[in-house]
């Protein structure tokens, strides 16, 4: 669900609001309202506050606030209530995320705040079947939640017509709008009528994907909730420094010796092949584990992240595709095995904790050729990162004199180990 804020999280941030309002005072309708209200929410999020209002009013917002916040629910109830105010042929609002993970849970959210069941939804994303998505097209609906490269595909096969288009949405705009995207997202605009609603909303944009937001838009009005790229104040970072070659004898150590405390984590690779073999270590040491990146099919995708959501599995490891936007309860950790080569794909990481109200706790591994990298996360943020040895994983330089952990992890001992396996293990 969106992260609004319910009456057992919400104590602890009442005190922060002034002016306390209700989903009422927003200006919406009782039936949105009213849906709020049924998913036990009924203080709407700053970036809720401020949004609503606005894009009630049609003018054209980009938005910036922390992971976690609620920006989903910031721009689908205005839409759900422009829809219910009037009915029209054909599709009315366009949803673009850039993954298909992110595209899923904006239909997820969709379908709990639309209790009145009005105005369809379907979701078009790679890596499912077409045909389905033709077919349901042909039914008819009012928003289609789509990735850009399947909405191409629909386009050319003539299954989808954009002239109809009253809202376009880009979610997580800062991935949608750089170069990879860029070119079908500036395809797209270019089938959209000129007379629309355009709204953007990300945790993370730097100025010149604001320049190139901006040029999307009309006379967008900026929200901006939170200094921008800073990381989630819920989240407590620190970053523990280990030789290179020791990065997964720390990982283990972490996982195996504080089970209880680290209860559901989400472990960040860089490359698909990373998580495979990450994956498969885990494993094989007893940890019950799923992964999920771009070479795994749909249905794979979909099946670790219901495993992980239902606490069925306790570890995920995952590369960038799930940095953004996946709302999954109650993440105890984000370990970041890999040190993001880009500053903000790091805030959009550790944002997977630390949501709606809860504390989480972010853990970065770091070996000394991580240090740039890390300086550059700290640039972007405008926070420190701690910096913690554990013992028994000393580094052999000068050059890096962090702070030593107060807590000990284990007993010292060298920081070459074996990952034999516990039992034996097939990865057929």
């Amino acid at each position: 669900m969106p992260a609004l804020y319910s009456r057992t999280q919400r104590s602890g941030r009442i005190a922060q609001f002034k002016d306390i309002m209700n989903f009422s005072q927003l200006g919406l309708a009782p039936a949105q309202v009213s849906a709020c209200e049924s998913l036990g929410y009924n203080i709407p999020t700053p970036i809720q506050r401020q949004a609503i209002p606005i894009i009630l009013t049609g003018r054209d917002v980009i938005g910036c606030a922390e992971t976690g916040t609620g920006k989903t629910a910031a721009f689908l109830l205005p839409i759900l209530q422009r829809l219910g105010g009037t009915f029209r042929p054909g599709l009315r609002v366009l949803v673009l995320a850039p993954t298909r993970e992110l595209a899923l849970q904006i239909q997820e959210n969709y379908t709990a705040l639309n209790q009145e069941k009005t105005n369809r939804s379907v979701i078009a994303i790679g890596g499912a079947n077409i045909r389905t998505q033709l077919a349901q097209l042909r039914r008819g609906a009012a928003v289609l939640i789509a990735t850009p490269g399947r909405l191409l595909d629909l386009i050319e096969r003539g299954a989808v017509e954009l002239s109809t288009i009253e809202v376009l949405v880009l979610d997580e705009a800062d991935r949608m709008l750089d170069m990879g995207f860029w070119p079908a997202i500036r395809r797209v605009l270019s089938l959209l009528p000129a007379a629309r609603q355009t709204l953007l909303f990300s945790a993370t944009m730097s100025s010149s994907i604001e320049q190139l937001a901006r040029s999307t838009t009309k006379d967008p009005k900026l929200i901006e909730v939170t200094t921008r790229g800073r990381a989630a104040t819920l989240v407590d970072q620190m970053a523990y420094q280990v030789p290179l070659e020791s990065k997964t004898a720390l990982l283990l150590e972490l996982l195996e010796k504080e089970r209880e405390r680290f209860e559901r984590v989400l472990i960040f690779t860089r490359t698909r092949r990373g998580a495979e073999r990450l994956s498969h270590v885990l494993r094989a040491r007893d940890h019950s584990v799923k992964r999920i990146h771009a070479d795994r099919t749909q249905s794979q995708r979909e099946e670790a992240l219901r495993a992980f959501s239902e606490g069925r599995a306790r570890v995920l490891v995952a590369t960038d595709i799930a940095a953004r936007g996946l709302d999954i309860d109650a993440i105890s950790h984000v370990i970041n095995y890999d040190v993001p080569a880009a500053p903000e794909d790091y805030v959009h990481r550790v944002g997977r904790t630390g949501r709606a109200g809860s504390r989480g706790e972010a853990i970065s591994i770091v070996a000394p050729v991580d240090e740039s990298a890390m300086r550059a996360i700290e640039r972007l943020t405008g926070q420190t990162i701690k910096r913690i040895v554990p013992e028994g994983f000393a580094i052999t330089s000068s050059a890096i004199r962090p702070v030593k952990s107060p807590a000990r992890l284990s007993s010292p001992r060298s920081s070459s180990r074996s990952f034999r396996p516990r039992r034996a293990v097939s990865y057929a």
